[in-house]
């Protein structure tokens, strides 16, 4: 008897999901670029930014308790949309509060807004591309997730534009929300699981499994060595290594165009070699990377962030797609996997803040490759259960 393949997902689905990846990286990472900018317009110190920034980390946490349930109840077109939706909301508040009118509650209810929406459709959308990953065959995740990071290098690229000639921040954010928030629109349009499912959402069962809780805990330590970057990079090149705003933009822009890469070009080492042995090489790399970013000279410190760009970039898509091997948990496991990833991006702020006000925010930094040589050990639960990996 012959085996009966699925459908090829079509090409609108294909590029929907891409481009809803890229947009809901411009939208977050536009934020993280212009922090230096919005730093100073607030006056703050590096603990006090550390708990600013806490806002946005809470409400992606929030988000992913959630965003399981909100997505089973409405499907992943409309979740999306309505996320989106949030996700605008909050650039704007965030941009009128650190431009047009100053103000810090204002910036941490803005940035509470972003996280959650961002959170919310970060779910919805890893459900709808490991859809598509099931429908190929093969692995894709990380290609979209490179098209999240292909956002961030826009979004590092216009921050660096905007900063050297002066644009407000009001005026960029708003602007970057309108694009955000219409795009968004469009490309969900052909998602297929856009109706939502009748009965229990599975979430609490998802709770009680130990390799579900094993991928989110290494999903942790990964998103803490990526969201470090997010958060502090340009802060910690101005402040530690003399770069001036603009540069340390151009910075965090080499971070997220090595991850990128790492991201696409990452797919076929998945599927040539598995996924235990690449992600536990990418640790290793950001390992080295991290350190050579905090310890070298400012050109080599520069070469160490590509490293880490590079030998993160793996960590969190695969993760995901280990968390949706099955299409019926996949929206409650992806969602407890990322409820226990965002506790890094809810820790990490104010843990590399305050670190930062004793040490300076530049060797804070070191705290990411103390969290990841342990966190090695976990690599393996991301083995298909029952399954021969590639190359093994």
């Amino acid at each position: 008897m012959s085996v009966s393949t699925p459908p090829a997902p079509p090409r609108p689905l294909v590029v929907g999901v891409g481009v809803t990846f890229a947009l809901n990286g411009l939208a977050v990472a536009t934020w993280f670029a212009r922090v230096p900018a919005a730093r100073d317009a607030l006056g703050l110190g590096a603990g006090a930014l550390g708990l600013v920034l806490l806002a946005l980390s809470a409400g992606s946490t929030l988000a992913m308790v959630t965003a399981g349930a909100v997505t089973h109840c409405l499907g992943t077109r409309r979740t999306v949309r309505l996320s989106t939706g949030v996700v605008a909301l909050g650039l704007v508040v965030a941009g009128t509060a650190v431009g047009a009118l100053p103000s810090v509650a204002g910036a941490s209810v803005g940035l509470f807004a972003l996280g959650y929406g961002s959170g919310t459709c970060n779910v919805a959308m890893n459900v709808e591309a490991a859809e598509v990953e099931r429908l190929l065959g093969r692995a894709v995740m990380p290609r979209f997730h490179g098209l999240w990071s292909l956002g961030t290098v826009a979004a590092a690229g216009l921050a660096a534009l905007a900063a050297w000639v002066a644009l407000p921040v009001t005026a960029h954010l708003v602007g970057v929300a309108a694009v955000v928030l219409v795009g968004t629109a469009v490309a969900a349009r052909p998602f297929r699981s856009r109706d939502g499912r009748a009965g229990g959402s599975g979430v609490l069962a998802a709770w009680r499994e130990p390799r579900t809780l094993l991928i989110g805990l290494l999903v942790m330590v990964l998103a803490l060595t990526e969201g470090t970057a997010n958060d502090w990079l340009a802060v910690a090149f101005v402040d530690g290594h003399a770069f001036g705003p603009a540069a340390g933009a151009a910075v965090f822009g080499v971070f997220v165009t090595t991850m990128t890469l790492g991201r696409v070009l990452g797919t076929t080492a998945l599927d040539r070699w598995g996924r235990v042995p690449v992600v536990l090489g990418g640790m290793l790399l950001a390992v080295v990377g991290v350190v050579v970013a905090v310890l070298g000279g400012p050109a080599v410190a520069v070469a160490g962030v590509a490293l880490w760009g590079l030998g993160t970039s793996l960590g969190f898509p695969v993760g995901v797609s280990a968390a949706a091997d099955d299409p019926e948990r996949a929206a409650a496991r992806v969602s407890v996997v990322a409820l226990i990833g965002y506790t890094a991006f809810l820790a990490g702020p104010p843990v590399v803040g305050l670190l930062g006000d004793q040490v300076g925010v530049l060797r804070a930094l070191l705290v990411v490759p103390l969290l990841l040589v342990p966190a090695l050990a976990l690599v393996p639960v991301l083995r298909p259960a029952g399954a021969v990996e590639p190359g093994r």
